[in-house]
C-alpha cells in the first residue's frame, strides 16, 4: 500500500508544471545562443553564444533529471 502512495506522489511531482516551464526557459536561452552565433559582427560573439547555449543546456538537463528523480 505504501508503494502505491509513493508512486502517485512521484507521478504528481513529475507532472509539476514548473519543471516544464523551466525546460521551456532553457530551450529559449539555448536558442538565443544559437541565433547569436549567426550574427557574427563582434569578435567574441562565438564564445558568448557558446556560453549562453551551454547555460540553456544545463538548465534543461537539470529539469529533466528532476523529473526522472
Amino acid at each position: 500500500m505504501e508503494n502505491t502512495s509513493n508512486n502517485n506522489n512521484s507521478t504528481a511531482e513529475a507532472n509539476d508544471p514548473s519543471h516544464y516551464t523551466t525546460i521551456t526557459v532553457g530551450i529559449v536561452i539555448g536558442l538565443i545562443g544559437i541565433f547569436l552565433r549567426f550574427t557574427g559582427t563582434w569578435p567574441m560573439i562565438d564564445m558568448v553564444s557558446n556560453i549562453i547555449w551551454v547555460v540553456g543546456i544545463v538548465i534543461c538537463l537539470r529539469s529533466v533529471l528532476k523529473i526522472l528523480k
